[in-house]
């Protein structure tokens, strides 16, 4: 049984939404327990709709919900220990759930977790990991928003931790990492960007497979299983993509919608609008994974609908179930260990 924490307030709907959302997953993953967080007035009487998932779950009631307006310094001194996002997080520390789920305020999501869950040994700050759809699949793109700036050694934990997850969500033995450049070129982009490269040929990690330098476009053609950058490129280049998805969408509807001739021949071709519709609707892979803590939490979009919640569940479900933590603190392990200097005999 996979123990879910739920932060029934988060996002821009709440619990009209995030309540639905468990439901459906719960109905594709049977082994779901949900600990649940918020408002009980407002909570309880949308639960009561689904008999089964209230069979299924704790609903706990909590005094406040974070704003998703609310900045996090200001959300963690008026939140911590009562709102229903801290004691979701809580719930994790305490081994009370496998699994946080919040579609709440990110930047209060990252500052509680980092205070109440802390982060992992030899890790300097968390990264945000989102499941970007590609050309091949799905590939993993770390850090999209926790950590603007990051120097070679923070780098190198990404590729660590994201190699980590492509493994526990893909089932990879030894997925391919790249890190994210302004060119292929060894002599090309940032001092820091160069210099993680370089640690990560030299680490010749058994569980990671460096590719080198990877490009944006390569990020859409799945050229790796693993993208490594910086939080504000990362985030930049996810705002991109949705963005672009959405432009395109519209181009399509309104180049279907011109002329008579154009709206007969989308009948015709309604079955492969309908699978370009799937392929680019971001519910699909929506869940951000917070990396580094001890504890996984999971962040949904704040504006998700049911669909969109359940499949942020479902991540969760996928990381708990496959170990995510545990490989993450084995890979950290072997690499931290091959950097100690030998000691006693050895060491002359």
């Amino acid at each position: 049984m996979i123990r879910i924490s739920l932060d029934l307030m988060g996002g821009d709907y709440g619990p009209q939404v995030v309540i639905p959302g468990a439901a459906k997953a719960l109905e594709r993953h049977p082994d779901i327990s949900f600990v649940m967080y918020g408002l009980k007035e407002q909570c309880e009487p949308i639960l009561a709709q689904f008999p089964k998932l209230k069979e299924k779950s704790v609903l706990h009631d909590c005094e406040l919900a974070v704003r998703m307006d609310e900045k996090p310094s200001q959300a963690l001194r008026r939140g911590r220990y009562v709102s229903s996002m801290w004691r979701s997080l809580e719930a994790v520390k305490t081994k009370d759930a496998d699994v946080a789920v919040s579609a709440g305020n990110t930047g209060a999501l990252m500052a509680m977790a980092k205070f109440c869950l802390r982060t992992m040994a030899n890790i300097e700050r968390p990264a945000i990991a989102a499941i970007w759809p590609t050309m091949r699949g799905e590939s993993i793109v770390l850090d999209v928003g926790a950590t603007i700036g990051a120097d070679s050694q923070q780098l190198m934990d990404f590729a660590l931790m994201g190699g980590a997850m492509a493994r526990a969500l893909f089932e990879i033995d030894r997925p391919t990492i790249g890190l994210l450049n302004v060119g292929v070129e060894e002599i090309k982009g940032q001092e820091e960007v160069k210099e993680a490269g370089r640690l990560l040929r030299e680490a010749n990690i058994d569980s990671l497979d460096y590719f080198g330098f990877v490009e944006g476009n390569d990020i859409g053609k799945g050229t790796v299983d693993v993208v490594v950058t910086e939080g504000f490129a990362g985030n930049i280049a996810l705002k991109a993509a949705e963005g672009t998805a959405r432009q395109i969408g519209e181009y399509l509807k309104a180049a279907m919608s011109r002329t008579l001739l154009a709206k007969i021949g989308y009948i015709f071709a309604k079955s492969a609008f309908d699978m370009l519709r799937e392929k680019m609707d971001p519910s699909k892979v929506n869940g951000g994974v917070f990396l580094g803590l001890n504890g996984v939490v999971i962040k949904s979009h704040g504006g998700a609908n049911a669909e969109g919640i359940a499949s942020a569940i479902e991540v969760g479900y996928d990381m708990a179930k496959n170990g995510l933590n545990q490989k993450i603190e084995n890979d950290l392990q072997k690499y931290h260990a091959k950097r100690l200097p030998p000691i006693g005999p050895e060491a002359a």
